[in-house]
């Protein structure tokens, strides 16, 4: 039976590809935007750890991709001579990508998109250039097969950054290290977001590790951002982006156990716009609950309460005696 040939979605935005040691799953990665064929791409990778002799042949390898190019496109690069690491590499690619363009796609080297991610991004891109109350928009949905609402997205308060999409305007309030924020009023704003205490303290205790300097992580500050901006995030009904780089090799992604390791991608024909514009906490604290295991720690906190009563109960009879 003859089956018609699909062509895949050709995307309008920029893109930025940032890759650093990992060949393989930079060139799955690379065919993906290579069948959307972004006029403008921007390649970032970052340069070889000190002292490590395996990184300087696959750094070469990795970088080696560009010359896989055979669209017509505009190319730019930054390939740094020193290693930046994740936390500062990334997030000087970013702000280069943003110093070029007003608007744009940020795809990492382990981020395999479906071909409809990049419409999606191409749409929403458009369709809230001038809507600040919208800060991002992510191809990523690690809900495990959840849906919120009939249409083809909601929106979130949490930024994920497996594959998304964003303007200058948002990336200008970017800031690694949170300088403008401090600790004594933190604990108060992330009441006026989540109303579970040990939600609260998670976020806290994360806040204080990235202002320490303990987490090698840029994308935690652009949670926070987010947050004390009351910025919404736009999360597809459908995963569109699956995390092929989970293992020893990775930065933070280590455990190929990991239910967020591998996830399926599908596609979106048609985009159907939410009615109501609101952030859908239910689908955060799905996600949330999940991954600091609050459940887990409320039984832990249940439990010493309980230990705590049966003393005092103990010591009072005790001393009744």
């Amino acid at each position: 039976m003859y089956q018609a040939t699909i062509t895949p979605y050709q995307t309008k935005s920029a893109v930025l590809f940032v890759i650093f040691n990992r060949p393989d799953t930079t060139a799955r990665v690379f065919e993906q935007i290579r069948a959307a064929k972004p006029a403008r791409l921007y390649i970032a990778a970052d340069a070889p750890r000190p002292n490590n002799a395996t990184d300087k042949l696959l750094c070469k390898q990795t970088r080696a991709i560009v010359d896989r190019i055979d669209w017509d496109c505009e190319l730019k690069t930054l390939f740094n001579e020193t290693n930046r690491g994740c936390r500062q590499g990334v997030s000087a690619a970013v702000t280069w990508f943003f110093d070029n363009e007003e608007d744009g796609i940020i795809l990492e080297d382990d981020c395999l998109p479906s071909n409809s991610f990049f419409k999606f991004c191409d749409n929403l891109l458009e369709k809230y250039r001038d809507d600040t109350r919208i800060r991002h928009i992510t191809g990523c949905n690690l809900q495990l097969g959840k849906k919120w609402g009939e249409y083809s997205y909601y929106f979130s308060n949490r930024v994920h950054i497996w594959g998304w999409a964003s303007w200058r305007r948002v990336w200008n309030d970017y800031d690694l290290h949170l300088s403008k924020y401090h600790e004594p009023e933190i604990r108060e704003r992330l009441q006026n977001i989540y109303q579970d205490p040990l939600v609260v303290e998670s976020w806290l205790n994360i806040f204080k590790d990235v202002k320490a300097g303990k987490v090698n992580s840029w994308a935690y500050p652009l949670d926070f951002i987010n947050f004390f901006n009351n910025g919404l995030v736009i999360i597809p009904n459908e995963n569109l982006i699956s995390n092929i780089g989970f293992g020893g090799d990775a930065t933070n992604t280590l455990s190929t156990e990991s239910v967020y390791a591998n996830l399926p991608v599908a596609e979106i024909d048609e985009i159907t716009d939410p009615v109501f514009i609101l952030p859908e906490k239910r689908a955060d604290l799905t996600i949330i609950n999940r991954d600091f295991k609050i459940e887990e720690q409320r039984r832990k906190q249940n439990a010493l309460k309980r230990r705590v009563k049966r003393w005092f109960v103990s010591s009072f009879n005790n001393a009744a005696l």
